[in-house]
């Protein structure tokens, strides 16, 4: 059993790890999935009591050496180190924010000049706080006051809309992670975990992998339902002004048939369609 949000991570990610992932030798029937403690011990170069005082979270202050060894013993990537890092208190918290999050009208207003281009703003527990106008015709199921995460488990109709679905769920719940090792006493971070496990067991198994990766430049296919397939890049930008907000604009190559399909969304979305009422982007959550 462990007791640490530290000891917690290291035992997750040593269980993905196999020893050929490592060039250690497959030595017969192995009573647990991925690498021993004794072999993250070697691999870092640390005793095993040691090691084993960290998983069982009597040790909680590793030296940034200890951290960085485990980083490298355990094939951790930047996003993961970093976790790392937050999870043993290595990092300062940022601070806790109280109250309604709301998106700035002048990133709005810049947002809307996007007429090519789908944007989201999403809060610091992935709720939808904005969206373009492009980008609400893209993504039909992200009206503000939605939420990314539960939308993706709890929704339906997101599993017709992701190409890919397992791999698009799995990125969510490893950016969520990411999220929540950076502010881990966050009530909304919380109740949209709590939410999300009592409503989908493919979340609670896929957050016992303890993947933890920021959002970042990626492809996505989606099968929309006016316009069929897009496949579309994304770039993720921190909102400065807002410490935990993110910006997730959406672009397609030019003269590729996504882009085709963006023009004509976007002059879908710019047409008022009988009975059809306008969604202010800037509802707040």
């Amino acid at each position: 059993m462990t007791t640490s949000k530290l000891g917690d991570y290291l035992q997750g990610r040593r269980a993905r790890v196999t020893p050929s992932d490592v060039g250690l030798p497959q030595d017969g029937r192995r009573r647990v999935p991925g690498l021993r403690r004794e072999e993250v011990a070697m691999l870092a170069r640390i005793s095993v009591d040691y090691y084993l005082r960290l998983e069982q979270g009597r040790e909680r202050r590793p030296s940034t050496q200890v951290l960085d060894a485990l980083s490298d013993a355990l094939l951790l990537d930047n996003d993961g180190r970093l976790h790392l890092y937050r999870v043993a208190g290595m990092t300062p918290a940022p601070r806790q924010e109280g109250g309604t999050e709301r998106a700035d009208p002048q990133l709005l207003a810049l947002a809307e000049l996007w007429d090519r281009t789908p944007a989201l703003l999403l809060g610091r527990a992935y709720d939808v706080l904005a969206v373009n106008t492009l980008g609400r015709a893209v993504f039909p199921h992200l009206e503000p006051g939605a939420n990314l995460l539960l939308a993706m488990f709890l929704d339906p109709s997101a599993r017709s809309f992701h190409a890919d679905w397992d791999k698009a769920a799995a990125n969510a719940v490893a950016g969520f992670r990411f999220l929540e090792g950076a502010r881990p006493n966050d009530p909304r971070i919380q109740d949209v975990l709590r939410t999300a496990s009592e409503g989908s067991r493919e979340f609670t198994d896929l957050w016992h992998r303890r993947d933890a990766r920021g959002k970042s430049d990626a492809a996505k296919i989606l099968l929309h339902p006016e316009v069929g397939e897009l496949t579309l890049r994304m770039q993720t930008f921190d909102v400065r002004s807002a410490p935990g907000q993110q910006l997730i604009v959406y672009h397609a190559q030019e003269g590729t048939r996504t882009a085709e399909a963006l023009r004509l969304l976007g002059s879908l979305a710019a047409t008022p369609r009988p009975g059809h009422q306008d969604h202010s982007p800037g509802r707040a959550t």
